[in-house]
């Protein structure tokens, strides 16, 4: 019954990092590359409709072979 005892719960490590270099430009610069490259490829690439209509249209070609 020592799951749910009054026995001490072990607590989660903290680090103290300190990088040894950090440029803020370069940050900014790559967090608006990235969302600009995820906008383009939302964007860009509707493969998920694409599959789902394939697959809804399979399923009703099956359904339909079935029934007669």
């Amino acid at each position: 019954m020592g799951l749910f005892g009054p026995s001490k719960r072990s607590r989660y490590r903290r680090f103290s990092y300190e990088p040894r270099y950090y440029d803020p430009e370069r940050e900014e610069r790559l967090s608006r590359r990235m969302n600009v490259m995820s906008r383009t490829r939302r964007r860009r690439s509707p493969a998920g409709i694409i599959y789902f209509g394939l697959l809804l249209a399979f399923a009703i070609w099956i359904y339909q072979s079935i029934s007669v």
